[in-house]
């Protein structure tokens, strides 16, 4: 048995393989990459996200207007979350992945001010709770947090499975260990982001963490049904999507160059794609190649019929659609 359970199913590769795609078209020259305002922007959404799914009440303008050195009327507490965030986040790249005194630092940071036992693992136990209150789980007893941590950092390092899966293995184990007091959401969202920015440095600009809170239940549905399951694959399949759709996202910063495909462009020979090794496609289908919602979808197909691409048809009592 595996040490850490998963299964890597057609979907997970599917996305893998999406992504790798993705991230191979984007290249490491992205409007991101060469823009220190869009940096900014991308590192300011990402702090808002992470710390709103904490509850922080700040928004994302007052976020802005905290890191730009401006006064805000708002608790002090959350003030001070933004700028511990804001200053672990810029050290990324110091950090070692996989260095427990790393992690250890990383969490000092963030909850600098905020903790009297900032930095330190917890040395009583905790219960972990969704954001409407309900027990995920209890997690790990304090004696055994600081082996299990280093067991986990090892195995992320030296497993064989490529580091897009580890990362979102590392970060489901890491909140079921649960090491610290407060702040595990954040410092795992936050390790996440420094595992995909190994696998490649463009990760330290994409802001997965908002994708993650607008899709905040979906998060925690994911988490508790791996908790179910006693395996962290529903997890996977679920930050994948986030990851994808991230991406698909930043990839409206490359519109101002011709060369660049639009977000819309990607979607379409996404869906062109699917259709060369399918017969048809259906708006579930759309749903989940692109990680939107039915709406989205529908907008999507009917948009491409309209202009000639695919050929809409009735498949049973619902639309489906083919290649022209």
């Amino acid at each position: 048995m595996q040490k850490y359970p998963f299964q890597i199913n057609s979907n997970i590769l599917k996305l893998t393989t999406e992504i790798s795609e993705l991230v191979g078209g984007m290249g490491m020259l992205t409007e991101v990459a060469r823009s220190p305002q869009l940096r900014r922007s991308n590192r300011i959404k990402t702090i808002y996200s992470s710390l709103a799914i904490e509850q922080n009440t700040l928004s994302l303008d007052q976020v802005t207007a905290v890191l730009s050195g401006k006064r805000v009327l708002a608790p002090p507490k959350d003030i001070a979350e933004v700028q511990n965030a804001f200053e672990i986040y810029d050290r990324l790249d110091e950090l070692n992945p996989y260095s427990i005194d790393d992690l250890l630092t990383a969490h000092a940071v963030m909850m600098r001010g905020l903790r009297d036992d900032a930095g330190e693992f917890r040395s009583r136990p905790v219960g972990v709770v969704d954001n409407q209150g309900n027990v995920l789980h209890v997690g790990t007893l304090p004696a055994y947090v600081p082996q299990l941590v280093a067991e986990l950092l090892d195995w992320t390092e030296h497993n064989e499975n490529p580091l897009l899966i580890k990362s979102c293995v590392f970060h489901y184990e890491f909140e079921l260990i649960h090491p610290f007091s407060d702040g595990n959401g954040r410092i795992g969202r936050l390790w996440h982001t420094l595992l995909l920015s190994k696998w490649n440095p463009m990760f330290t600009w994409v802001p997965v963490e908002s994708i993650i809170h607008d899709r905040q239940n979906e998060y925690y549905k994911a988490i508790n049904a791996s908790n179910n399951a006693a395996d962290s694959t529903c997890f996977i399949e679920f930050m994948l999507s986030a990851i994808k759709s991230a991406l698909l996202e930043i990839t409206d910063s490359n519109n101002a160059s011709p060369n660049k495909k639009n977000k819309s462009e990607i979607r379409e020979q996404l869906i062109l794609d699917y259709l060369s090794e399918h017969a048809d496609i259906s708006n579930r289908d759309v749903r989940e190649l692109l990680s939107v919602s039915a709406a989205t979808a529908n907008r999507v197909l009917n948009d491409m019929s309209d202009r000639g691409l695919i050929i809409r048809f009735r498949k049973g009592k619902s639309w489906a659609y083919k290649k022209k």
